[in-house]
């Protein structure tokens, strides 16, 4: 059974900086998206979506599960 976190050893910006250097080696640029953040039982999901409402875009940006103790990226997809 896995507990919830309630003061994770991991500030956001740590998480951003993890999940953001991980998504610039695959992606190159970032411009293009915005970033959600959230902290879950599992650790910190963070996802990158395209910027512009109302316009459709295919495709989306790369998606992270984040330890949020050691910082490992404990899953990740690019959608591309």
């Amino acid at each position: 059974m896995q507990s919830t976190l309630l003061e994770p050893k991991l500030t956001r910006d740590r998480v951003l900086s993890i999940a953001e250097a991980d998504a610039v080696a695959a992606y190159d640029n970032l411009n293009s998206f915005r970033v959600e953040i959230q902290l879950k039982s599992d650790g910190w999901h963070v996802e990158y979506l395209f910027r512009g409402e109302g316009r459709f875009h295919t495709g989306g940006g790369p998606t992270y599960i984040i330890d949020a103790e050691t910082g490992a990226i404990l899953d990740k997809k690019y959608y591309q």
